[in-house]
């Protein structure tokens, strides 16, 4: 497996990032440039990730194709096409976004997230952006949310058989559809059917943690992994038995010094359980 995350500290060519990814111990990367960078840009980046084989996991896209001002989602979706373009070019594993929500907030919480129209929406626009550029070398993915489609390995499955198309795939992120009380409580059991369940489909992984308060009706709250309850040991060998290429990132850290902890610790597990971390 390979491991990345966040940088959270500036650079201005490929010289000073791969020292920053080098410091950090990543393994994996996320796209280090735009897609309005040149072609010479883009390039040098990927002679780096090349050289120290490195596996570009993902292209993030963090817009909202399902608003319902027209233009917004006019915006939106065209910068969707691009991002899943510059994911083809560069090869990277996937280009992720989020389905989309239907309020103010473009990955909001809103009683229109979960109706029959939105779900044929968000199936139409992921069949557009992937038919839009139909990529051979990368895939479409949509990271799971407690609050809009998909928030569970069944609805993943469902969204994959309605869009119907070769390059759309799954993004896991256990953490996000860890979304009950009981799912928290058994979060060991409900992570390993995550991955029964999506495997041969998943092609990049965001690790989180989490801790759930006890108050009323519940608060369960993303964290660092190991600041958290997740069997991580365990986690870890299901990312394990998906390939040495998979790519986990680790994510939402407020600084440079605390990504490079949570990497350290996934290491460490890794290494009591005899587990590769390329």
């Amino acid at each position: 497996m390979r491991i990345g995350g966040g940088i959270e500290k500036p650079y201005s060519n490929p010289d000073e990032w791969i020292a920053l990814v080098k410091d950090l111990n990543y393994s994996a990367v996320l796209v280090p440039v735009s897609n309005r960078a040149t072609k010479e840009e883009k390039r040098d980046y990927l002679n780096y990730i090349n050289r120290y084989n490195l596996v570009l996991g993902e292209v993030g896209v963090w817009r909202n194709p399902l608003a319902a001002n027209p233009e917004e989602r006019k915006v939106s979706l065209e910068y969707c096409k691009q991002q899943l373009s510059l994911a083809e070019e560069m090869g990277a594993n996937c280009c992720v976004n989020v389905a989309g929500a239907r309020g103010e907030n473009w990955a909001g919480f809103y009683q229109d997230n979960y109706t029959e129209d939105t779900y044929a929406l968000i199936v139409d626009t992921v069949r557009e952006i992937i038919d839009s550029v139909k990529p051979e070398r990368t895939f479409y993915t949509l990271e799971p949310m407690p609050w809009m489609v998909p928030d569970s390995p069944e609805a993943n499955l469902k969204l994959l058989k309605d869009v119907d198309r070769k390059a759309f795939a799954v993004h896991l992120d256990f953490t996000n559809m860890i979304n009950d009380p009981r799912k928290y409580v058994y979060s060991t059991d409900y992570i390993r059917e995550c991955f029964t369940k999506l495997g041969p489909y998943i092609k990049s992984i965001h690790i989180k943690d989490a801790n759930m308060r006890e108050v009323y009706p519940c608060s369960i709250e993303e964290c660092m992994p190991g600041k958290g309850t997740f069997d991580y040991a365990s986690i870890l060998h299901l990312v394990e038995g998906l390939g040495s290429d998979t790519t986990a990132f680790v994510e939402h850290l407020q600084s440079y010094e605390e990504y490079k902890e949570a990497v350290q610790y996934v290491r460490g597990i890794a290494k009591k359980e005899n587990i590769t971390i390329l």
